[in-house]
């Protein structure tokens, strides 16, 4: 008896595991823990890295963050999926969001560059550069979740070209919104005697 509902069990359960959508979320799934586990080992090294404030003036300056909106546009897909064959929209879809993945991981690794610089300007005896700092680490942290979870969304996209996309959270909003911030630390730097270095901290 107990054998006969056992096999009940894993016939009505397997097919619904071993299906596409299933198996992309379960694929997710383990992306995004090692998203995570990346993101504290990332962390936990910071610490000890010496800052670049030109480094991270140039990693914020070298990303089009024009061409990610363009790939990243709803009313951009909806005129593709309007025009398109299923098939050769699926294509291209995929090719989009894997271009712009590609950006949101960029996007995260400036946000870590901007948690550094954000973290040694709080040590400032200039309360601009110091006031700019706090405002910097507040921008890197929502920086870093929203490319984490973009970087999700697009993932899905990638994998599943044919399921509608969801909007993107206001990504290139706030990459603009921290390189604002970032530039503006930068012209306080250059008039009153530079950051505290994290390794002298």
């Amino acid at each position: 008896m107990e054998q006969g509902i056992s096999a009940l069990a894993t016939a009505l359960i397997s097919p619904a595991l071993a299906s596409p959508p299933m198996i992309a979320a379960w694929i997710l799934v383990g992306i995004g823990c090692c998203v995570v586990t990346t993101l504290v080992y990332v962390a936990a090294r910071s610490r000890t890295r010496p800052i670049d404030l030109d480094q991270a003036v140039e990693a914020f300056r070298s990303l089009d963050i024009e061409a990610f909106r363009n790939l990243t546009d709803d009313a951009e897909e909806a005129f593709l999926r309007d025009r398109l064959p299923p098939g050769k929209f699926r294509e291209i879809k995929r090719q989009r969001a894997w271009a712009a993945l590609i950006y949101a991981r960029e996007a995260g690794r400036a946000a870590a560059a901007l948690a550094l610089v954000g973290q040694a300007a709080q040590r400032s005896a200039d309360p601009r550069i110091a006031a700019s700092g706090v405002q910097l680490a507040e921008n890197a942290f929502r920086l870093r979740l929203q490319t984490m979870g973009a970087g999700l969304r697009l993932l899905t996209g990638v994998l599943l070209p044919g399921v509608p996309s969801r909007s993107l959270p206001s990504l290139a909003d706030q990459y603009e919104q921290s390189a604002e911030t970032l530039f503006r630390l930068t012209r306080f730097s250059s008039r009153g005697g530079g950051l505290v270095s994290s390794e002298s901290a």
